[in-house]
């Protein structure tokens, strides 16, 4: 049937205007666009911001040059637009900016996309797994872009024949950290006989940090403690760390879980004590420095 009275003149968009709804657009250069206040047409040159205000600069077909606030008002081929900051200058200003101040847990800044280097001759050598395992944490990014191995020790007791063993040499650096490296231990009379080996004294550095245990290079105040107890002589360091802190620690499974809630407690190297970061930087700028 015919309708006698016609369709309902309110009904669609019955606002819309004649030229169509604003839409944005990125004011990338070369852009032509239209003012529609004035007529100017002109190609988008760049856009600034001047006194708080965006402002678009075109150029017509003559070389002139006249600025435009950005935002409406303008057409593009009789359709009308919004002018807005050009997406791809912001977007790698952006990404720029990110990149910059994007850093690894060890406070280095982070090289985005790199893939691990082939592992150099050189290595680093820690005593044991909570070692290994605290320094793949903090500078795990950095040591894959310079390439750098991480072994175990089991110990250092005879770290003199681990040397001899290894044969270092020019390109096949040696850095060695060790646990409670202070005056009149076993370990630094350990370290003082290693250190004499030759012919390998020249491409090996064996660092150490004064902490019992490398769990002691994590800052207390991560677990909610002012200060690290004092142990007493014959009672295990760990298992008395973890009878004051209130944790299971009867079995080596006990000391394991203990070990993975303080290493869950570092999150960057602004969680461990300063004696510990610099031996372990020292030790990467050995291995991977040029002969």
């Amino acid at each position: 049937m015919v309708d006698r009275y016609g369709s309902d003149v309110l009904s669609g968009d019955w606002k819309r205007p004649p030229r169509g709804r604003s839409v944005e657009l990125a004011a990338e250069p070369g852009t032509v666009v239209e003012d529609v206040e004035t007529g100017w047409v002109g190609a988008v040159v760049r856009v600034e911001k001047a006194g708080g205000v965006h402002v678009v600069h075109l150029e017509d077909r003559r070389g002139r040059l006249k600025g435009f606030p950005l935002g409406p008002g303008f057409l593009v081929d009789g359709a009308p637009v919004r002018l807005v900051p050009p997406r791809v200058a912001a977007e790698a200003r952006l990404a720029i900016a990110r990149a910059a101040s994007a850093r690894t847990a060890s406070g280095s800044v982070a090289v985005a996309g790199a893939r691990a280097r082939v592992a150099r001759g050189s290595r680093l050598y820690v005593e044991g797994r909570h070692d290994a395992e605290l320094v793949e944490k903090v500078w795990g990014d950095d040591l894959r872009v310079e390439g750098v191995v991480v072994e175990m020790l089991d110990g250092v007791d005879d770290l003199a024949a681990v040397i001899r063993e290894v044969a270092p040499e020019p390109g096949r650096r040696m850095g060695v950290l060790v646990d409670h490296l202070v005056p009149g231990t076993k370990e630094s009379r350990v370290v003082d006989e290693a250190r004499r080996v030759r012919p390998y004294a020249d491409h090996v550095l064996v660092v150490g940090h004064p902490y019992v245990d490398v769990w002691q290079s994590v800052k207390p105040q991560r677990l909610g403690m002012d200060a690290w107890p004092v142990i007493p002589r014959g009672t295990s360091w760990k298992h008395g760390i973890c009878a004051h802190l209130g944790w299971p620690h009867r079995t080596q499974a006990d000391v394991a879980r203990a070990w993975q809630r303080i290493l869950a407690s570092v999150d960057s190297y602004a969680d461990l004590e300063p004696e510990l970061l610099g031996r372990v930087e020292e030790l990467i700028d050995f291995v991977t420095a040029p002969e």
